[in-house]
């Protein structure tokens, strides 16, 4: 069992609200209300860069964060994840906006909103673990690239040119730049940025974003500097309308709806499981999620975004880990930003248009050099050829042709890896503890791997350790694997973090001398409690083991 999932996938009831879902409010609503507040400040800036960047105007991306946010918070999976406009979404918007004009988002969200929910229906919710790590951040690395090339024309102060290719565009609106224009919004740019940096080194509980967006306001009101700005928005939500079908229209929104329904869904996912490992103030974990129910509930609120003229939506996981380290346990926070952003539209929707889209710009451009983690970068490089190809060649094709095409070959990439992985027989086998018994060693599990290392076998891990009241220590024999790659090796490297989170400690025996190099650099190893937790022999880690039983009845008594 994946860590944090919830198993239960009989009932129909499975995907409507219920009071489990407020469980412990009574005890965490203060922190959940603050959290709410935090997030929804931290959003807002997000929201608006992200509505216009896509085409579609700050006041959709405010529009989709405040509904998507309510919708996903209620009927969602995950108690913690916040839902809004990402730029994941904005990749794949971009130029459909181009190419159908806005109107065409409407009936976009819908349509990829349904396509989410019978994805969630049917029970794929778990399929999203079995897509190879090099392709997901091949995606993410080819994303953010787009992203921050999305933003040079806001940032030199020209307009792009729908339709072109984001690499192309931002070439000619770099060529195109005034000098005097240029200055100013690039001046912008750099002072967005440093403030970012500076507010998150210094000042780490403030919203670094909205910090650095309200003084380039205050800047730009104070010196009178004539750049582009929002503009106008409205003083209220609009009413919810169904759009306009045209049969022409749908069938040219097909394979748009296809990938961005696609996309909703790993990302979606991806961002409630790393959210259900990650733990808040407390030192808590942040609880179990259901994945088939996240998908129904993103799909949702993609349908009611479009109703009230928004956007596709997914969960955003920088949104979610500020959820969560600000100390949220419920839906509640969720639904609180939702509000804290409704608040926005009614009381300061006059301020908010006098923002510059330079300072947008910064912020997505600041947001898209976070988004690549170097450290998982030099891992997937260091890992294996196919799998560093496999990374690399996704992230070019998302760059140089679009996301569509990258999804497409990125979902085939996944299919080869599935069936290389079935092709091998593997197996999680638990073991009897060798030689006479001693006592505490009903405290000691020792599991052997044959086959093949990869996110089906971290399920079986899990679920054996569990069937094992009060284990304390793990050992994991690895001297029968036969084939490991870079997602086998992240895998057991989530493996080993969800025990040791759960105070187990893991001891690896039998590491192959063609699989050292890879579990050290991906970060197995690293993982680990101590790094002389890698036994060459079973009995040597049977003796340590029990030395650890040991010592905890010694703390014990």
């Amino acid at each position: 069992m994946k860590p944090g999932v919830s198993t239960d996938r009989r009932h129909p009831g499975r995907f409507l609200p219920s009071k489990l879902d407020y469980a412990g409010l009574g005890a965490s609503w203060r922190t959940d209300l603050l959290a709410g507040i935090t997030v929804g400040i931290v959003a807002l800036p997000l929201a608006l860069a992200f509505g216009v960047s896509s085409g579609v105007g700050a006041e959709a991306g405010l529009i989709t964060a405040i509904v998507a946010g309510l919708v996903a918070a209620v009927m969602g999976g995950s108690p913690v994840q916040v839902s809004g406009p990402t730029g994941a979404m904005v990749v794949v918007l971009a130029p459909v906006v181009a190419v159908h004009g806005a109107g065409s988002v409407a009936p976009l969200s819908l349509m990829a909103g349904l396509l989410v929910c019978v994805l969630g229906f049917s029970g794929l919710g778990r399929a999203v673990a079995f897509i190879p790590w090099p392709v997901v951040e091949g995606f993410t690395l080819g994303i953010a690239a787009i992203i921050f090339l999305q933003q040079v024309p806001p940032a030199t102060g020209t307009s792009g040119v729908p339709g072109h290719n984001t690499l192309i565009a931002a070439v000619e609106a770099a060529s195109a730049a005034t000098v005097p224009a240029a200055l100013l919004t690039l001046a912008v740019v750099a002072g967005i940025a440093v403030v970012m940096v500076l507010v998150q080194k210094l000042l780490k509980a403030l919203p670094a974003s909205l910090i650095a967006v309200l003084l380039a306001t205050a800047a730009a009101e104070l010196f009178r500097l004539d750049i582009p700005r929002i503009g106008p928005l409205p003083h209220s939500l609009p009413a919810p309308a169904v759009p306009v079908f045209d049969l022409d229209l749908l069938g040219s929104l097909a394979m748009p709806a296809v990938a961005i329904a696609c996309l909703a869904a790993i990302e979606s996912l991806l961002s409630a499981r790393v959210a259900a490992g990650m733990t808040g103030p407390d030192g808590r974990p942040s609880g179990p999620y259901s994945p088939d129910r996240e998908l129904t509930g993103q799909g949702l609120a993609s349908i009611a975004a479009g109703l009230f003229g928004g956007m596709p939506a997914t969960g955003a996981i920088a949104r979610t880990a500020v959820n969560v380290r600000s100390g949220a346990k419920t839906r509640l926070a969720a639904a609180v930003h939702a509000v804290v952003l409704l608040a926005i539209v009614y009381l300061a929707s006059g301020m908010v248009s006098r923002i510059p889209l330079a300072a947008l710009g910064g912020v997505l451009m600041v947001t898209a050099v976070r988004m690549v983690s170097r450290r998982t970068v030099a891992a997937i490089l260091r890992s294996t050829r196919s799998d560093a190809a496999v990374f690399i060649l996704t992230a070019i094709i998302t760059v140089a042709f679009d996301l569509i095409v990258a999804i497409q070959i990125g979902l085939a990439a996944a299919a080869l890896f599935a069936l290389r992985t079935f092709a091998s027989l593997s197996s999680v086998q638990r073991e009897e503890i060798p030689g006479p018994r001693a006592e505490g060693d009903e405290h000691i599990a020792v599991l052997r791997l044959d086959g093949a290392m990869f996110f089906g076998a971290a399920e079986r891990i899990l679920q054996e350790i569990s069937q094992v009241k009060d284990v304390q220590v793990a050992i994991i024999r690895l001297s029968q694997l036969r084939m490991l790659d870079a997602t086998g090796a992240h895998a057991l490297v989530e493996v080993v973090s969800a025990l040791e989170l759960r105070g187990i400690t893991v001891l690896l025996k039998g590491v192959r001398p063609d699989h050292l190099r890879l579990v050290t650099n991906v970060g197995v190893i690293r993982s680990l409690r101590h790094h002389k937790h890698l036994f060459g022999h079973l009995g040597d880690a049977v003796e340590h083991a029990r030395s650890h039983v040991r010592r905890n009845a010694g703390y014990r008594l």
